[in-house]
């Protein structure tokens, strides 16, 4: 394995996705406290792996309210691809009218997909254990490559289940994960073995998620950290990471219309130059990046 510093992204990391979009079937509708998770069966895309992402859009209805503003698709990391499934499950959070339009499907409504796309998580280096580190609907990534790391059980994702080098014991993966209050927390039992922060101290820690990862870290820096969630909270733990020289991989967000890198509207800023985070992410080492408040994300 490469050092932090040499990883780069190519095209033969990534799962080709068929060229345009299709419409799947929505088989369920989950809650989970503040969150919805939408459930599709998709027949004919590849499945993809932890971290890539997809443009999702309603099939039915292309606008809403008074002045029937469009909603175009938008950027989604996939929650979980089951093994032996066609489904692909999304977390979603009714926070504006693109998403509300969203939540608001149902089994027998059809959804508009394209992807998978992007590149995702790599595998930890050096024999490190992998730590888990997200916020809010942040998590989605986290808990699909949970599922691929084989640290809740299951192991049918494309990465194979890690051993500890010197027990040949299976590892468990663990997950810090931080929310704004109690309910949105219920959307931590998309996860296995997670320790949880709220801001308002209505679950778990009292206080944010960096501030477990720092007293992790304190104890052991034997892991390496996969992180997704708000800017603020990336930015905190590349510095973290950074000051402990522990590597790290963010899924990071940006404003992205296309999604296959023909708008160069999610260019980010990194130490080797420019890059395209729909195509040379979203996914990128912690070490790449001066900073994680990427431009047009939201905060």
């Amino acid at each position: 394995m490469t050092s932090t510093a040499q990883r780069t992204s190519t095209a033969g990391d990534r799962v080709l996705a068929p060229f345009g979009v299709r419409a799947v079937p929505i088989v369920a509708h989950e809650r989970h406290g503040a969150y919805h998770v939408l459930r599709c069966a998709d027949q004919l895309g590849p499945r993809p792996q932890a971290g890539q992402f997809y443009m999702l859009a309603a099939v039915a209805r292309w606008g809403g309210g008074a002045s029937q503003r469009p909603f175009v698709p938008r950027a989604f990391s996939v929650l979980r691809a089951p093994a032996g499934s066609t489904e692909l499950h999304f977390m979603l959070d009714d926070v504006g009218p693109g998403t509300k339009r969203l939540c608001e499907l149902h089994p027998g409504d059809e959804l508009s997909i394209l992807g998978p796309l992007g590149i995702g998580f790599a595998p930890p280096r050096d024999g490190r254990t992998p730590l888990l580190v997200g916020g809010g609907v942040g998590i989605a990534p986290l808990a699909i490559w949970q599922d691929q790391l084989g640290g809740d059980g299951r192991t049918g994702g494309a990465t194979p289940t890690l051993y500890d080098v010197d027990s040949g014991e299976r590892r468990q993966t663990t997950a810090l994960l931080g929310f704004r209050d109690g309910e949105h927390a219920r959307g931590a039992a998309l996860l296995t073995g997670a320790e949880i922060a709220t801001d308002d101290g209505s679950a778990g820690h009292h206080g944010l998620v960096t501030e477990l990862l720092a007293a992790w870290l304190r104890d052991d820096r034997q892991v390496e950290v996969y992180a997704c969630g708000p800017p603020a909270m990336l930015e905190a733990v590349r510095a973290l990471c950074a000051a402990t020289d522990t590597p790290a991989q963010l899924a990071l967000e940006s404003g992205m219309a296309c999604g296959y890198g023909a708008c160069f509207g999610c260019v980010v800023q990194t130490n080797d130059g420019y890059l395209r985070l729909c195509v040379d992410g979203p996914v990128l080492d912690a070490a790449r990046l001066q900073s994680a408040l990427v431009p047009g994300a939201t905060q």
